[in-house]
């Protein structure tokens, strides 16, 4: 179809798509917005079946249908809406990587209940850890990413649509052996996919190549196209090499009537195949040590509205949309006024005359987890002093954190680079023994702190906590990203990090615990766009007065 590898992979998961919607599920595409994911689009939109277009944000009378509230009060009878459910379709949602918990449940639901829907997610997560929700990508057999290709080799060439419609035709009379559903089972083990659902659904889609092809058996070349589809984006583990066989002298020979029917290690080759088209992160994903637990709200953090609790706001006019509870008072207090009017128009109509304008939600507002990260600079010989001082604030947070839901984080810099200290936590007991001892003494890595800062406040943010940040230093960097002792490099990393805190809005304190106050910490405090207090005589005590007070607290 084309000369590039991963767009080639593209259009012939489109094409195995429009051969068995009901048995693939439908199709997982990772691409950032721009030409590529538009042409895909393109050519998404000329499968024979209809397709709609929905929200992360729809809500479930929208999907499954309900009660009509407006329309049952104009009409003064119980009135359903049809959902999308009613009607199999092709659905596509774009920011699959937004879909919330209750929304991937319903879908997970229609797609294990009605065989004729398809679902197509658009995953423009940036990393690894904004992605869609596993719950619908493990049921959708195909998985699709176009980061690499360029948009002049991006060009919607699929098959006829009266083509793709005779291979549907035809994969009924297609037929697999026992020794295919072995290896593409033994395939799925060997990359560490303990799933039933993937080897099935691969031999799915081998199958449907197959009929695309014309042919009523599946071939060597299927199976590697459908493992190459399936597999690379559910792999837990590189592929294993199997251990050296050892010859015995006095083991008896194998029954040639039983070799044939002894599973056989997948072809190298294929094994290749798949193991080309891994993840490049998938070394971090295994590695990474630390996850963050989702917040559940009602802490100090950030506000958000809610739909069920936190702080009550002003009712609204809305439609009930069965998510927001309707407000009684409200609505009986905005109907109140036109009754008789109302009454006038309809003498026979019972009890009070409401509209739909007269409909008032409720609303919430909640406030998310807030992670405190304090980055320490434990760097020359005035660091145990400023450790001990960290210490100590640490602690003092803690033992709020339970009332104002707060975790906190410490990062300690010193030397060539920025560790992890204190993972994020609210125990107590924990953090003071991984407080213990920190050692202090060498340079001032200050960029690989902010770094370190960086990737901690967007692991946050993902997990849905509000971070903020405490940074204790004297702001005199010498050690630069690459672990170098150059001062000239040392700042411009330093003073790119920043903008970079100050571009993702980081509430953030500087505090400049040097013996005598200098200009650095003031101007890297600027270029944060945080609030900078000079304590070169702090205790615990103010510095944890000072975090409470600069991050809103």
């Amino acid at each position: 179809m084309t000369g590039n590898p991963a767009w080639a992979r593209a259009l012939s998961a489109l094409a195995l798509l429009a051969v068995d919607p009901a048995g693939l599920r439908g199709l997982t595409l990772r691409a950032r917005s721009g030409p590529v994911r538009q042409t895909f689009e393109t050519a998404l939109a000329r499968l024979p079946d209809p397709g709609r277009r929905i929200h992360p944000d729809l809500s479930d009378t929208q999907l499954f249908g309900g009660a009509d509230i407006a329309a049952t009060l104009a009409a003064g009878h119980l009135i359903q809406s049809a959902g999308l459910a009613r009607t199999p379709a092709r659905l596509i949602l774009p920011m699959a990587e937004r879909t919330p918990p209750a929304l991937a449940a319903r879908l997970a639901q229609l797609l294990d209940q009605s065989p004729g829907h398809t679902l197509i997610l658009l995953d423009e997560g940036l990393d690894a850890e904004e992605a869609a929700p596993a719950a619908l990508t493990e049921r959708l057999a195909l998985h699709v990413t176009l980061d690499a290709v360029p948009h002049t080799d991006a060009r919607p060439l699929l098959p006829a649509p009266a083509d793709l419609l005779a291979a549907r035709a035809r994969l009924g009379q297609v037929n697999h052996t026992p020794q295919d559903v072995i290896t593409l089972t033994t395939l799925a083990l060997s990359f560490g996919i303990d799933s039933l659902r993937a080897p099935s659904l691969a031999l799915r889609a081998a199958r449907a190549r197959a009929a695309l092809k014309g042919r009523t058996t599946v071939s060597e070349e299927d199976l590697r196209t459908a493992a190459e589809l399936v597999y690379p984006a559910r792999a837990t583990q590189l592929p294993q090499d199997p251990p050296p066989e050892t010859e015995e002298e006095d083991s008896p020979a194998p029954d040639p009537d039983q070799s044939s029917e002894r599973p056989d290690i997948p072809d190298e080759i294929l094994v290749a195949a798949v193991a080309a088209l891994l993840p490049s992160a998938l070394l971090d994903q295994l590695t990474r040590q630390q996850s963050l637990r989702r917040a559940a709200g009602s802490g100090a953090g950030a506000r958000r509205k809610a739909q069920h609790r936190g702080r009550p706001l002003p009712a609204r006019p809305g439609a009930p949309d069965g998510r927001a509870r309707i407000d009684l008072i409200a609505t009986l207090r905005a109907a109140a006024p036109w009754q008789a009017m109302r009454r006038k128009t309809r003498p026979d109509a019972p009890g009070l005359i409401i509209h739909a304008p007269d409909i008032h939600l409720k609303r919430f507002e909640d406030r998310s987890d807030r992670l405190v990260i304090f980055a320490v600079d434990a760097s020359g010989s005035a660091a145990l002093a400023r450790l001990a001082e960290a210490k100590g604030a640490v602690e003092l947070l803690l033992a709020q954190a339970y009332a104002r839901r707060d975790q906190v984080a410490l990062i300690a810099f010193r030397g060539t680079s920025a560790d992890l200290i204190l993972p994020p936590t609210r125990a107590l007991v924990q953090a003071k023994r991984r407080l213990a001892g920190l050692p202090g003494g060498g340079g001032t890595p200050l960029a690989a702190a902010l770094e370190a800062i960086l990737s901690l406040a967007q692991h946050a943010q993902a997990h849905g906590l509000s971070p903020a940040l405490a940074l204790l230093t004297d702001a005199r960097a010498n050690i630069a990203l690459d672990g170098r002792g150059d001062r000239v490099q040392a700042a411009e990393d330093t003073a790119r990090l920043a903008a970079l805190c100050r571009a993702r809005a980081l509430p953030a304190i500087v505090i400049d615990t040097a013996n005598r106050p200098g200009p650095e910490p003031a101007r890297l405090a600027a270029e944060m766009g945080a609030r900078h207090l000079a304590l070169p005589r702090a205790d615990a005590r103010a510095i944890s007065a000072a975090v409470a007070t600069a991050l809103g607290d």
